[in-house]
């Protein structure tokens, strides 16, 4: 089984403030946080749900 460390991840800043974490390969995999950090880890939730 993959994990989200196999897959390139992708984090920008919204324009409200906030970070944008997604991955590319993987539909609908995305997710918010305050700080690059907390987008991350919102991040690994959404993949680990998805999987």
């Amino acid at each position: 089984m993959k994990s989200l460390q196999d897959y390139t991840t992708v984090i920008c800043p919204d324009n409200n403030g906030t970070f944008f974490a997604y991955v590319p390969a993987i539909f609908g995999c995305h997710a918010l946080g305050q700080t690059p950090d907390e987008a991350r880890a919102e991040l690994v939730y959404v993949f680990e749900m998805k999987f």
